[in-house]
């Protein structure tokens, strides 16, 4: 089902997650990584998901439309979190 939020179209059947593109693991909501998409922490919205990803301390990530009931995914964005090295401030 399709639900048009101002300029933004959201699909209440999928998930927008984080996925650390270098693990392939996406985040869950004990701010733990988890292989499994469907155990992966629900961001609602790409802009909120990628904010929180940029955040991260991780090198490259990907923000990901998690589609359960087919268990497909679909790439919407990339990026790149704070890594180790620009998290330390030295």
């Amino acid at each position: 089902m399709l639900a048009d939020q101002g300029s933004v179209v959201v699909c209440r059947t999928m998930n927008i997650l984080i996925e650390n593109a270098e693990s392939l693991e996406f985040l869950a909501s004990n701010n733990q990584w988890t292989n499994k998409a469907a155990a992966a922490k629900c961001f609602g919205r790409t802009p909120i998901a990628l904010e929180a990803a940029k955040k991260e301390l991780i090198g490259k990530f990907n923000i990901v439309a998690y589609i359960p009931a087919t268990q497909q995914m679909i790439n919407l964005e990339h990026g790149r979190g704070k890594g180790a090295a620009e998290a330390i401030p030295g």
